[in-house]
């Protein structure tokens, strides 16, 4: 009988050291990656949320459409869909480098679950709640330095998001608010457009625009057409 007890409770020990090694990876990660928990009090809108403690809390890294002072197409439907994710239940703020924004919002990316120690992009779509509201079509990238740790896969997943035309870029390739995505555009417009119009094929085109040729200042300049190196090329 004695033998029978302490079977047990070697069983009982067993077990409680098994349950702390299920949950001690989850507690050693929330310090590895500097999370902090904390009930979500209430939605203000798609991107900010108030904590248990009255903090207001910026989702870093992306920008959903206005819904409160001003309001934009689909600002509504995200602002409804943080509500329904976030509002009253736990969640791991992550700080990348600012603390505060000049409205004194805690500047944070917002974890739904732990992340483990071997994380990756997958897991990263299914954790991070600032991820989720861009590839499902509530946001778009939006970054401000230093805050950068995840902004190359914030702009992976909205580009994902616009060619399949989900949430707000159904109503256009531009989106419903202000992003990176529309600065890359343009960026990439001008660059097309100068590369258009000011590369030449060789010194017989360009004369036909230029016919006294251009200095190394001129926009349509090209060493390609400066065989003397003098600095102007197709000169006569």
């Amino acid at each position: 009988m004695r033998y029978l007890q302490l079977f047990i409770v070697y069983l009982l020990f067993s077990s409680l050291i098994g349950c702390s090694n299920v949950h001690s990876p989850s507690s050693n990660n929330i310090e590895k990656f500097g999370l902090e928990p904390v009930i979500v009090e209430r939605v203000v809108d798609g991107d900010t949320i108030v904590v248990h403690d009255g903090r207001k809390i910026r989702l870093i890294g992306i920008n959903t459409p206005e819904s409160t002072n001003r309001t934009e197409e689909y600002g509504k439907e995200a602002s409804d869909y943080t509500k329904s994710q976030l509002e009253g239940r736990e969640v791991f703020l992550q700080r990348d480098v600012s603390d505060v924004d000049r409205y004194n919002r805690s500047l944070r990316i917002v974890w739904l679950e732990v992340p483990s120690d071997d994380m990756d992009e997958q897991e990263m779509m299914k954790k991070m709640f600032n991820a989720q509201l861009v590839i499902d079509g509530y946001a778009e990238p939006s970054t401000y330095p230093p805050d950068v740790k995840y902004s190359d896969y914030f702009r992976k997943f909205a580009r994902e998001a616009r060619e399949y035309e989900v949430g707000l870029w159904s109503y256009g390739l531009d989106g419903t608010t202000r992003g990176d995505l529309d600065e890359e555009e343009q960026v990439e417009s001008q660059e097309e457009t100068t590369s258009t119009s000011n590369s030449f094929k060789n010194c017989t085109e360009l004369r036909e625009v230029y016919p006294d040729g251009v200095n190394k200042d001129h926009p349509a300049y090209e060493k390609k057409h400066d065989r003397d190196k003098d600095g102007w090329a197709c000169e006569n």
